[in-house]
């Protein structure tokens, strides 16, 4: 008998911080494009170009991190038998953290020795390791650095199940994590169910990531002859798949290959010596991918920044299309649900490590489980999927509460309790009673919801005020209405000055020079907000104003990206060596974004000699987007 366990998981661990407090009204870098849709497939061009997300509204970005750690103990619930033993962290997107084959003492994923965050999420904050559960869009979740709510449910046979479950915000889509491990099994099963109780179709995006050492010999394997390639150069093209390609050590640039899977689908990693970890599932999660950050200078820095330490990694990873730049159609009041089982593969390594790609993969396969198993383990979760869980091992957010609240609806298995209502909510619980919501201008204003309902409840309101208008301007611009966004806007500053209403404006204003005065007024009302003067002190640069950009920096303390931003004004004003003289002193961006290269812009325009290690973040096709 399998059993669940709640303890606390002790390592170095960065605080995750304060969320920021500026709606997020564009993305930090654009949804990934494809310059060749023309060439594709119907069905797989038809996919790139629906449902794409230009914000994760109404979420707020998580960049409050930094990059000092020390011991902590974070929440973790373990589920185990005989021979495996599965560490979830419900506080951190319900991530998979450890998959310990008892046995032999490996840990069949890559477990990460600290916690910190790192920009490579749709809202920021993400970190490295184990299993992660993607859903939303492109990228990774907005729920990776967020809790959930966890507890134990009645599962096949008798055996616990450890239930996770939340509500996805950026598509309002609820959805559960039913992590099962039978007695005597090898295997760890996790059932997914995303369902849509919404009247309207909805976009979904699904990818489990799941991340394992990477070796010199490591070899990745998946039932397929040819894969999708995107280097992130704007093209998807089909390539064949190919000896180097499924050794991850040889690959010298990031990228994507998304495996065209012929059969039931699975993916597989293993070592020199034919042991590592099998990932398979029932035919609805369809794709396969493997990401690698490649053996350029910036992959290894990029691997060192995020699991300190270590000797690196790599990620397979299964989702609902064969790449992740595609969304599927949810239809409205429908359910999708799905088996994926994880657990430890050995195959002859002179057979899985041979020329003869065939009976590689046939190796790997004899020590998965059949398809028939698969659907015959899916049909007894499935029976049990709306049992009713017990009482909670961990708590999620309130969004759910407030939106099967106000949509009357029933989810069984994935109850969102009254409880977990809180402030964030009240302003919204309010508005379904007619009251406007009321705040002090210097005061910071409450997450905005941006869904149409939310949004005509704000246009119905009879209220002027400027906490009305601020929020429905992000929610028109949330609808693609930039003029009328920006007409709200204008009314909240009327209503009563405010700097959140004129930050806002600035965002929305595509004169580089009046962006730039729209910042310095929203500055001047909120002149103790770090995350604002950082945007403040970026657009005076951009209007061509570096002498206003110094002036806005001075009250600073200069590190972080406020030293960039000084290395950055410097070289504006032509003062080279005041530019080469931040670097030389030190500094460290915690949020420097993957396939960001102002590091090393920077660098190159005020130094002739090579850029310094610890400043190289270049991936020598644009990076990945892992």
């Amino acid at each position: 008998m399998s059993t669940i366990t709640s303890v606390e998981l002790v390592l170095p661990a960065a605080e995750l911080g304060p969320e920021n407090p500026l709606p997020p009204l564009v993305r930090t870098e654009p949804a990934a494009s494809v310059a060749n849709a023309g060439e594709l497939p119907a069905d797989l061009a038809e996919n790139l170009s629906y449902g794409r997300l230009d914000t994760v509204l109404p979420c707020r970005t998580q960049d409050g991190y930094g990059r000092d750690r020390t011991e902590r103990r974070l929440p973790a619930l373990v589920l185990e038998n005989d021979l495996l033993r599965a560490t979830v962290l419900p506080g951190l997107g319900g991530r998979l953290h450890s998959l310990l084959d008892k046995e032999t003492g490996r840990d069949l994923v890559f477990r990460n020795p600290v916690f910190q965050p790192a920009n490579l999420a749709l809202r920021d904050a993400w970190f490295a390791g184990g299993v992660e559960w993607n859903l939303g869009t492109t990228g990774h979740t907005t729920l990776t650095c967020a809790p959930m709510f966890a507890a134990e449910a009645p599962g096949p046979g008798g055996e616990p199940v450890l239930r996770l479950w939340e509500w996805e915000r950026t598509r309002d889509l609820p959805y559960q994590l039913d992590f099962w491990l039978p007695e005597g099994s090898r295997r760890l099963f996790v059932g997914v169910r995303i369902r849509n109780p919404h009247e309207r179709d909805v976009p979904v995006y699904w990818w489990s990531n799941t991340a394992v050492a990477q070796t010199a010999g490591t070899r990745v394997l998946a039932p397929a002859g040819k894969a999708w390639h995107y280097g992130y150069s704007g093209r998807l093209e089909l390539v064949n798949v190919t000896g180097e390609l499924t050794y991850p050590a040889r690959a010298t640039a990031a990228a994507d290959y998304f495996f065209e899977v012929d059969g039931p689908p699975w993916i597989a990693a293993v070592d020199a010596d034919g042991h590592g970890l099998g990932q398979a599932s029932t035919a609805r999660l369809r794709g396969r991918k493997l990401f690698v950050w490649g053996e350029s200078a910036g992959g290894r820095r990029w691997q060192e920044w995020l699991a300190p330490g270590t000797e690196g990694y790599l990620e397979i990873q299964a989702g609902l299309a064969r790449t992740q730049l595609e969304h599927l159609r949810l239809p409205a009041g429908a359910s999708w649900d799905w088996l994926e089982s994880y657990g430890p593969v050995a195959a002859d390594p002179e057979i899985v490590h041979g020329p003869d790609w065939p009976a590689a993969l046939a190796s790997v396969a004899a020590g998965l489980p059949a398809a028939g198993e698969l659907e015959r383990r899916w049909r007894e979760w499935r029976a049990v999927a709306d049992a009713p869980p017990g009482e909670l091992l961990a708590e999620g957010s309130g969004w759910g509460a407030l939106e099967t609240g106000r949509m009357l609806a029933e989810l069984p298995g994935t109850p969102f309790p009254e409880t977990s209502l809180g402030a964030a909510q009240q302003p919204w619980r309010d508005l379904l009673d007619g009251v406007a919501p009321r705040a002090e201008p210097a005061a910071e204003p409450p997450d905005t919801l941006v869904n149409r309902h939310w949004a005509e409840l704000l246009e119905a309101v009879p209220d002027r005020g400027w906490l009305t208008c601020y929020h429905r301007g992000i929610a028109r611009w949330a609808a693609g209405d930039r003029a009328g966004a920006a007409a709200a806007w204008r009314q909240s500053i009327e209503a009563e000055p405010n700097g959140w209403a004129w930050r806002n404006l600035a965002v929305a204003e595509d004169d580089p020079v009046r962006a730039a005065e729209y910042y310095r007024r929203a500055l001047d009302l909120l002149p103790k907000l770090a995350p604002l003067a950082l945007e403040a002190i970026a657009a005076q640069i951009a209007a061509g104003d570096p002498g206003a950009a110094r002036e806005l920096l001075e009250p600073w303390p200069v590190e972080g990206r406020f030293a960039l931003l000084r290395a950055r004004i410097s070289l504006a004003l032509g003062d080279l060596d005041g530019a080469r003289e931040v670097y030389d002193r030190g500094f460290t961006v915690p949020g420097i974004r993957e396939g960001e290269t102002s590091l090393s812009d920077v660098w190159h325009a005020v130094s002739p000699g090579p850029l310094p290690a610890e400043y190289d973040f270049r991936m020598k096709t644009g990076g990945g987007a892992g």
